[in-house]
């Protein structure tokens, strides 16, 4: 969420909510999202976002385009497919045009479009759209960290693997039915990572980031059982660890810390100097493992809601 919370009449604003976008408006938005990118230090839309303004319609996705007169200044995506989650939210308003009451304006249509049940993230948790979520109603309800580390000059004692555990890469075609399994099975509590589906693999296999010799898989008898899969940032110079999962039934046995160390000496045989990762700020063991890996906090993004 990236906007402005003052309210002024304003005559030629108008909303329109859409189902799919055409390949104009794709353009635009990602034009808009790129200038408050540039702007703001960060991506006001998550890649899944993104990859969503693509593609044709999506179950349960609709876009909101705020436009004074001809020219797109707004824009939110509201997604409702989570069957106990209230539908959730992301919101831009372009930065010269902030201070007009449109973040204001767009969120209330996000509200009135979701039945006044609504979750809603600000990246980077900046002060006014911490204010905009407040004008709305909405209380704080998750923070996200952003974690790196240094990956030049790494050293990392050598992965231990559980016993009768081995590791590959991903084989895509092959490798798609497993790990879709196991990653619902891993992510059961996280709908947004656990409910990825086939088309939303082959969006990001579809990507030029995508490269499946960074992308481990963790076996044990032919089965899958964990997986690491790295991502790279070229522009910024960034090696993440993009998605880490773990079967339930084979969590703490070290697999997750062996198969973290095995992706960050892939990410710094890259040559890349930094890693990076998102981690729950409440999942206290995971940003432990994190911390005793060199990890340490970058920035925070804020998920609000309204009261339920």
């Amino acid at each position: 969420m990236s906007s402005d919370d003052a309210v002024r009449p304003f005559p030629s604003r108008s909303i329109e909510t859409q189902a799919e976008l055409g390949p104009g408006q794709a353009e635009a938005v990602l034009g808009l999202l790129a200038e408050a990118a540039r702007v703001d230090g960060q991506q006001p839309v998550s890649e899944q976002g993104r990859l969503q303004l693509r593609g044709g319609p999506r179950a349960g996705v609709s876009h909101l385009l705020l436009s004074v007169g001809d020219e797109l200044v707004g824009y939110a995506q509201l997604e409702d497919t989570d069957p106990v989650e209230a539908p959730a939210a992301e919101l831009v308003i372009h930065p010269a045009h902030r201070g007009h009451g449109h973040g204001r304006a767009l969120g209330a249509a996000l509200l009135a479009a979701s039945g006044k049940r609504l979750r809603v993230w600000a990246h980077g948790g900046h002060s006014a759209a911490r204010h905009l979520a407040q004008v709305l109603g909405l209380t704080l309800f998750r923070e996200l960290r952003q974690m790196r580390r240094p990956l030049t000059g790494l050293e990392l004692a050598d992965p231990r693997l559980p016993e009768g555990v081995s590791v590959r890469s991903f084989v895509p075609g092959k490798d798609d039915t497993a790990w879709l399994a196991v990653n619902a099975a891993a992510f059961a509590h996280h709908p947004e990572q656990g409910s990825l589906t086939q088309r939303d693999l082959d969006d990001r296999k579809g990507q030029p980031w995508f490269d499946p010799a960074g992308f481990f898989l963790a076996e044990r008898a032919g089965e899958l059982v964990g997986f690491h899969w790295t991502k790279v940032h070229a522009e910024e110079g960034l090696g993440e660890v993009y998605v880490l999962g773990v079967r339930p039934g084979e969590q703490g046995g070290g697999l997750g810390k062996a198969l973290t160390t095995i992706g960050l000496r892939h990410l710094a045989g890259q040559g890349l100097p930094t890693a990076m990762l998102y981690v729950d700020a409440d999942n206290n063991a995971a940003v432990s493992v994190y911390e005793r890996l060199g990890f340490t906090t970058h920035e925070t993004d804020l998920m609000y809601r309204t009261e339920t």
